[in-house]
């Protein structure tokens, strides 16, 4: 059954219609292989791992029961290899919305619980901080040794705040998006809204909805320029458009892996402003009525 009447447009039906992953008793080696897979995707964010990337002592383990699938997700994120992808380069409190993401399959409910884990990392190190995660009840009620972490954040049930369903979609962006490669880069995305106590609109996954990239900006203002000028306030009878530009580099501006501007463009000076952006490397990520 569909999450919402709009699960497809919003990305979330590729997990209410699959099974979780389990890894039986009687298992096979395609069993393993799958199990190993869905553990990787879930854990890293659906991030690209290489060969050479893989945990292959782990997998051993695994594959010959020694350990369980609680203890192979443990071994994925307490590896360097989850370290350096998401720890190293990340603000702490983006680490713990994807650690909650990752591991318990939801977002935080609130600002309380980020704080808890700011205050554990503090104390007791990384280590300790992600144990708290895999060991905790909620895992262990909701996953136990041997079924992988999945989204369950989609899904209202026992136990679960109904904010944690909209705050999911800021974490999510849809089923090929990976958690490193999203506009906002290492940024929180809930911090904000925690630390209001407010919910979360629910916004379309990446590509599934004009201006789905649309990144607002630090002061929360519209932008109120136009690429090469002040918006032409004589020209209000003219329909403008909000034009977003990503991995914009020109003079002046600072070679980053991803950087997001919004413009405010009246329509017959649409052309000239998209051949100026093609002109400086820029990509426009959307075009939608202001």
């Amino acid at each position: 059954m569909a999450i919402t009447t709009a699960a497809s447009r919003l990305g979330t039906s590729a997990f209410s219609e699959a099974p979780r992953v389990e890894l039986r008793s009687n298992f096979t080696e395609d069993d393993v292989q799958n199990v190993i897979r869905a553990v990787y995707r879930q854990v890293l964010g659906n991030d690209y791992i290489m060969k050479s990337e893989r945990l292959n002592s782990a997998e051993s383990l695994l594959r010959n029961g020694y350990i369980t699938v609680r203890d192979f997700v443990r071994a994925v994120a307490q590896s360097e290899l989850y370290k350096k992808k998401f720890f190293y380069s990340n603000f702490q409190t983006r680490f713990i919305e994807l650690s909650y993401k990752h591991l318990l399959g939801r977002a935080p409910y609130d600002e309380a619980e980020v704080i808890y884990h700011l205050d554990l990392y503090q104390e007791k190190g990384y280590a300790e901080e992600v144990n708290s995660y895999i060991d905790s009840e909620e895992y262990q009620n909701n996953f136990g040794e041997n079924v992988v972490p999945y989204y369950r954040g989609f899904n209202n049930q026992k136990g679960q705040k109904t904010v944690g369903f909209t705050r999911m979609f800021q974490l999510y962006r849809g089923y090929a998006n990976s958690d490193r490669a999203q506009i906002k880069g290492s940024q929180s995305r809930l911090a904000g809204e925690l630390a209001r106590n407010d919910a979360s609109p629910v916004v379309g996954q990446s590509g599934s909805n004009n201006g789905w990239a649309y990144r607002e900006s630090a002061d929360n203002t519209t932008p109120n320029q136009a690429l090469g000028g002040t918006t032409p306030f004589g020209a209000q009878s003219a329909r403008m458009y909000r034009v977003e530009v990503t991995s914009l580099v020109k003079q002046g501006y600072p070679r980053v892996r991803r950087s997001s501007r919004a413009y405010l463009v009246p329509y017959d000076k649409l052309s000239q402003t998209l051949k100026e952006v093609n002109r400086v490397g820029g990509k426009i990520a959307s075009i939608t009525p202001a």
